[in-house]
């Protein structure tokens, strides 16, 4: 059984830093995909960023390219979402998600969740 759990959210000023991380256990396959989500108040759950474990391959919404960065631990069993330069339309609950396939997508359907998420309040 799959498990992951958020940590790391909270209050910052707009332009400030925040690191998220997601402990994540029971994933069997080799080819699988981690991912961060969020979902502001109001708001469909969209993809932020997410990085396939096998190919490699990372890939960003365009509203955070240049400014977040997903990575992983694999010795901790944890995923990272280091956001730099934050805005207030960053402002939302931050979920981590994984898909038991290589390639990447944005159908948050296609994932499964685990945890409550957690929140991420930018002031302006």
């Amino acid at each position: 059984q799959v498990r992951l759990e958020e940590s790391g959210g909270g209050l910052v000023q707009a332009g400030g830093s925040l690191t998220l991380s997601c402990v994540v256990t029971g994933v069997t396959s080799s080819e699988y995909v981690m991912a961060w989500f969020r979902q502001a108040s109001g708001n469909q759950r969209e993809i932020v960023a997410a990085t396939s474990v096998s190919t490699g391959t990372t890939r960003y919404t365009d509203s955070v390219k240049g400014r977040f960065t997903i990575s992983r631990d694999d010795a901790k069993n944890t995923v990272y979402l280091q956001m730099n330069r934050l805005k207030p339309e960053d402002t939302a609950v931050y979920y981590c998600a994984t898909k038991g396939e290589a390639v990447i997508t944005t159908n948050p359907q296609r994932y499964t969740f685990g945890g409550q998420g957690t929140q991420v309040t930018v002031s302006s």
